[in-house]
């Protein structure tokens, strides 16, 4: 059976095995190296095992500026979010092109960066391109001022995995969704992408888009993200939780994306598909808001990103879903799409409140979320008063 293709037609496999990965450890010693921090063991992670297909190591000059201008690669195919390797103008000096560079977590082996090229950058242009903001308070900008005035592009080797791995039994790479979906015949896989735990909006847009699909693939990130959203542990009991209770087993996948949060709104939302892509998913569920923070997109600024695009450049075919409700008068989950009634009708509520009834040991309604969701969040909450942040 054959799936979609991966972006760019190639998965790519940077995982070095055998006697390649004998001889790179035993030079390790001798070349420069350099200590990675969260967001760069992620990238790193996701280029070797081919969930950034087409890119084979950290982005070099032509196609950083590219993406940033233009939401391309030097040769074309979209890409939106640079993937980059900043270093200070320190350690830059201290390395030449041409160098294989070992790449470090703390004091453990990850991999090799062949360095192609180093090269300074404008932090501020890509602040606006990017994040559409140069505003410290968007946490994306805030990253990228603090991070080094030089990059480093070329080739990666991954020769070890990082330590201490969470939900290891969750982690699957491309390939492994992939031989996965074709295993049971799936032809049509929706992808869902989030970082906050699954309430009723959710869960109804994800079965709407399961009416359509062979099977849903719950995808939630779990690489850094900012200090006041919900812990990826909390947030795996809630989908674990979930999935048990209300969702087909035999058509329904959890596992987890070890992706850092940029919160760079439409352009995330890009970059999100293509993963999701890059993993065999055919389709793509784009909400509210995705990858959003503060107010720094409209609603649907994320929707509208995908039009720039021409019919088939992306590979996989968003589906976009307008805010979800629960309506009195209508008696179910809706959206303006589908539902005439007034607002007044419709069950919302504000994240602050949401955060008070929980606090208290009180369940929200239950047509705004799951009470099984709820009370793994209450009793979160208990152990640690500070961890809850805004469900979106």
């Amino acid at each position: 059976m054959r799936l979609i293709s991966p972006h760019g037609g190639t998965l790519v496999n940077r995982q070095v095995t055998g006697p390649e990965r004998e001889k790179l450890i035993e030079a390790s010693a001798r070349m420069p190296s350099l200590k990675l921090n969260a967001r760069a063991i992620s990238d790193l992670e996701l280029i070797a095992n081919g969930a950034y297909s087409p890119l084979e190591g950290f982005m070099c000059q032509a196609d950083y500026r590219s993406v940033v201008e233009t939401m391309r690669l030097a040769n074309g195919l979209v890409w939106s979010i640079p993937v980059t390797l900043a270093v200070t103008e320190e350690e830059a000096r201290a390395l030449r092109e041409g160098d294989d560079v070992a790449l470090y977590q703390g004091d453990h082996l990850l991999g090799v960066l062949h360095l192609a090229e180093k090269y300074t950058y404008d932090k501020e242009r890509e602040a606006a391109l990017v994040y559409r903001t140069t505003e410290d308070a968007h946490p994306g900008v805030r990253a990228l001022r603090a991070q080094g005035d030089w990059l480093l592009g070329g080739r990666i080797s991954l020769l070890n995995h990082p330590r201490d791995l969470p939900f290891k039994e969750y982690r699957k790479s491309p390939a492994e969704t992939r031989a996965l979906f074709r295993e049971r015949g799936w032809r049509r896989i929706v992808a869902f992408q989030t970082r906050n735990p699954i309430h009723r909006a959710h869960e109804y847009i994800q079965k709407c888009a399961l009416e359509i699909a062979d099977a849903l693939l719950l995808h939630p990130l779990v690489g850094e993200t900012k200090a006041d959203d919900i812990p990826a542990e909390v947030r795996m009991r809630c989908y674990e939780t979930l999935l048990s209770l209300y969702y087909p087993a035999a058509r329904t996948v959890l596992a987890v994306l070890p992706a850092a949060m940029r919160y760079a709104g439409p352009r995330e939302a890009i970059f999100h598909a293509l993963i999701r892509k890059n993993y065999g998913c055919t389709h793509f569920i784009v909400g509210r808001d995705h990858a959003g923070v503060g107010n720094y997109y409209g609603p649907y600024d994320a929707h509208h990103i995908f039009d720039e695009f021409e019919p088939g450049e992306l590979g996989i075919t968003p589906l976009f879903f307008d805010n979800a409700f629960y309506c009195r008068s209508c008696g179910a989950m809706a959206s303006s799409k589908t539902c005439p009634h007034d607002a007044t009708e419709h069950v919302t509520l504000s994240g602050t409140k949401v955060r008070e009834m929980l606090r208290a040991g009180k369940l929200p309604p239950a047509e705004f979320t799951r009470p099984e969701v709820a009370q793994v969040l209450i009793s979160a909450l208990r152990e640690e008063p500070n961890q809850l942040s805004t469900p979106r």
